[in-house]
């Protein structure tokens, strides 16, 4: 689940780049410079529908960043419980078998 989730967040990223390349500057900082002048409103539909999947497109990033922070840590913890079971059974399997010192004893 957790690496299904990383998959989701690579591509959602992915978009969101390609997404931000294709928007039109705003006219502010470097890209000023460089703009031509007939190229200065542009197609106010597209450019809405644009910011629109940019903003969701981030908000589906950070969404699935916090789910797969918790997927994550859920199965850490259910690994660590596993975990300690398994010590615990073999740790009672240890005390069940005679030690050397009660060997030679007999």
């Amino acid at each position: 689940m957790y690496i299904f989730l990383t998959v989701l967040i690579v591509v959602a990223a992915i978009l969101l780049i390609l997404l931000v390349l294709v928007q039109n500057s705003k006219g502010g900082g470097l890209a000023a410079g460089f703009a031509s002048g007939n190229q200065v409103m542009g197609a106010p539909r597209t450019a809405d529908f644009l910011e629109k999947a940019s903003w969701t497109l981030a908000a589906v990033v950070v969404f699935l960043s916090i789910f797969a922070v918790g997927v994550h840590n859920g199965q850490a913890n259910a690994n660590r419980a596993d975990e300690s079971e398994i010590t615990t059974q073999v740790q009672e399997a240890a005390d069940a078998l005679p030690t050397p010192a009660q060997e030679s004893a007999e």
